[in-house]
């Protein structure tokens, strides 16, 4: 037991989590798991869940968990990607949900952690069903102690510190965030708060929007994105190619009442039509 314990603690840092699947396939029964959580060499913190306790347990620990430990392919996107890169004050409201993104669901037991967010999944095969998607190659970012971040994972992707922790969280770079935002609208996201933050968007890489528009399959989500780059005149839309981005047929109506935009056929609120 003891030769199993010390392999453990080089597998699982400390302050991360598993579940019990991780730890079966390398051997480590349910029995053995109850043993080493009765002598506090492991916590539970939800059903079939186990941490090397290190701390109060953070949602950036849990990321990290399940997109290095757990290999999931999920990204924190959206507006959650946007704030942690700084730009929370177009946002109105406190970080209470992580949204994540990828191709298949989180495992169930998020909900269950004692945790004062809530993880809301994204399945972003509905923007991206071909890519660009994270490449496991660079899904394992190295451990770094306060020096430079690993390299950038191209596609779209990004990584950031991990509060304090010592691993990189992978997040959405801003120009595929704001495309993931977009998608929320109308519904979930207000058309003003994201017109003041396209405002401050001024530093978008038009190299990288160009690749994830062309791969965006959201009719909606391009026509919006382009409106409002037009409405802002920033110094990167000139050097879109707006021809390589299909942007689809016929009329989308997405505010009711609102006013359509002869250009890109959407409906937008009347008072953010035309250019500011």
């Amino acid at each position: 037991m003891i030769s199993k314990l010390n392999r453990l603690q080089r597998e699982l840092p400390e302050g991360f989590l598993v579940d019990a699947a991780w730890l079966e396939a390398r051997d480590y029964s349910s029995s053995l798991r109850s043993q080493y959580v009765k002598a506090g060499w492991l916590d539970q913190p939800a059903r079939r869940v186990y941490r090397r306790t290190r701390g109060p347990l953070t949602w950036q620990q849990v990321v990290i968990s399940l997109q290095i430990l757990l290999d999931h392919p999920l990204t924190v996107g959206g507006r959650s990607a946007l704030e942690a890169q700084g730009y929370a004050h177009y946002l109105a409201g406190s970080v209470r949900e992580v949204h994540l993104y990828g191709p298949t669901r989180p495992p169930t037991w998020l909900g269950d952690l004692p945790l004062d967010v809530t993880f809301r999944w994204h399945n972003s095969l509905r923007l991206f069903p071909d890519g660009p998607v994270p490449e496991r190659n660079i899904d394992r970012p190295l451990p770094f102690g306060g020096g430079d971040l690993p390299p950038a994972p191209p596609g779209g992707f990004m990584l950031q510190s991990g509060g304090r922790v010592s691993w990189a969280v992978r997040y959405s770079s801003k120009e595929r965030a704001v495309l993931e935002l977009l998608d929320e609208l109308p519904d979930r996201e207000s058309f003003h708060q994201v017109d003041v933050l396209m405002e401050g968007l001024s530093d978008l890489s038009p190299r990288r929007l160009q690749e994830l528009l062309e791969a965006c399959v959201s009719i909606k989500v391009k026509r919006l994105f382009l409106f409002f780059a037009d409405r802002h005149r920033h110094p990167w839309r000139a050097r879109l190619e707006t021809s390589r981005i299909g942007l689809g047929t016929g009329k989308r109506a997405l505010v009711p009442g609102g006013k359509l935009d002869g250009h890109y056929q959407i409906t937008v609120p009347a008072d953010l039509h035309g250019a500011v």
